[in-house]
């Protein structure tokens, strides 16, 4: 039994003996084939970081204002007696527009200037006789009263008559009418949209960070969906005062001209402030940057010597400091500087490191067309 026990032992230890020297044997085995395995070269694009001049710019989205607009409505009740437009007609300021039926208004006026004259008349006598002593101060009184009473009453009826006469309150383009002849119209009924448009504007938010780069008559340009490749110019007219105390938003109002009338309020638009030109800044491709939770980098690409006296390109991973972003490039605050060599594309196969080879590749350059969706 006890030499049974001894050949299990023996045998076991000589199993495992066996399965550990293999497994080391493997080891270094796959050690020797990676030691002698060439260094991998990845291919990638470069670009050589140089100073220029940045003309950063300021964002923002808003949506197109005319410089005046209002929806026309009628003060008084009444019936539609005339319509004096066409919807989408040029209007002129004081121009009718719309005539309510003011026939009742009309006679009433007439007999009250029929009256004026008598009543008038009375009491310009009355106070001559005041004057002799013949009547007393009261009978003057009660005179003067129903003479101004009247008057009162006359230019009452004038002003009713001329609300009933709906007028452009300033020149602008008509809207589509939503009244008809005939219509009876409730006090406050909505008769067409009037809008100057010879001149427009927008309303955007800035951060309060960037309020200091803001002033007035300050240049930008206005893109929308509607012509995407035109810019439109303006100026700031108006910045408000306070600042959103639960955003930390300025609102901001910009003047657009519109001469040829391509723009229409309601538009969605983009609003690019122009902010003064910076000299001798380093501004690289937008591809260039890599994003990480732990921040901003690109890869620096310098060269080695290799043991076999050969040179190669080393990348390595450096932290930047980014700015403002304009097309498809960016401004860099800090991190680069004139003269270094980074990598533009193929990133996502690279280390701290590793070797590269600059190729020539235009899979970045915009295509002068683009593909239709």
């Amino acid at each position: 039994m006890k030499k049974w026990i001894a050949s299990a032992i023996i045998l076991a230890i000589v199993v495992f003996g066996s399965v550990i020297g293999f497994n080391m044997f493997k080891a270094q085995k796959i050690k020797e084939y990676l030691a002698s395995r060439p260094t991998p070269v990845f291919s990638v694009t470069a670009t050589t970081a140089a100073l220029e001049d940045w003309t950063p710019h300021l964002r923002a989205i808003g949506f197109i204002e005319p410089i005046q607009g209002v929806t026309i409505a009628n003060e008084v009740a009444g019936k539609v007696a005339k319509i004096n437009f066409t919807s989408g007609q040029q209007m002129k300021k004081d121009e009718p527009i719309l005539y309510l039926d003011s026939e009742v208004e009309k006679a009433n006026l007439k007999t009250a200037k029929a009256r004026l004259p008598a009543i008038e008349r009375n009491y310009k006598r009355l106070k001559s006789l005041l004057k002799k002593g013949s009547i007393s101060q009261g009978d003057v009184d009660d005179a003067e009263a129903e003479f101004l009473a009247l008057k009162g009453e006359i230019e009452g009826y004038e002003a009713t008559i001329s609300l009933r006469t709906i007028r452009a309150p300033f020149s602008g383009i008509a809207g589509l009418r939503n009244v008809f002849l005939g219509q009876y119209l409730a006090s406050g009924s909505e008769i067409v949209q009037l809008e100057d448009i010879s001149r427009m504007q927008i309303r955007f938010t800035v951060a309060q960070n960037d309020l200091n780069k803001l002033h007035i008559d300050q240049a930008m340009n206005i893109f929308i969906d509607a012509q995407p490749d035109t810019a439109f110019t303006g100026k700031i007219s108006a910045i408000e005062p306070a600042v959103n105390s639960q955003s930390g938003l300025v609102q901001v109002q910009a003047s657009i001209p519109n001469e040829q009338q391509i723009l229409r309020s309601g538009m969605f638009a983009k609003a690019d402030v122009i902010l003064p030109t910076i000299e001798d800044q380093i501004v690289v491709p937008v591809t260039a940057i890599n994003y990480t939770l732990y921040g901003e980098t690109v890869y620096v690409l310098t060269e080695k010597e290799a043991d076999d006296g050969n040179t190669y390109l080393e990348a390595k991973q450096q932290i930047v400091t980014l700015g403002k972003t304009k097309e498809d490039k960016i401004h860099v605050l800090s991190g680069l500087k004139a003269g270094d060599q980074i990598v533009t594309s193929g990133q996502i196969r690279l280390s701290n490191g590793s070797r590269v080879k600059i190729v020539e590749s235009d899979a970045l350059d915009a295509p002068s067309v683009l593909p239709a969706l």
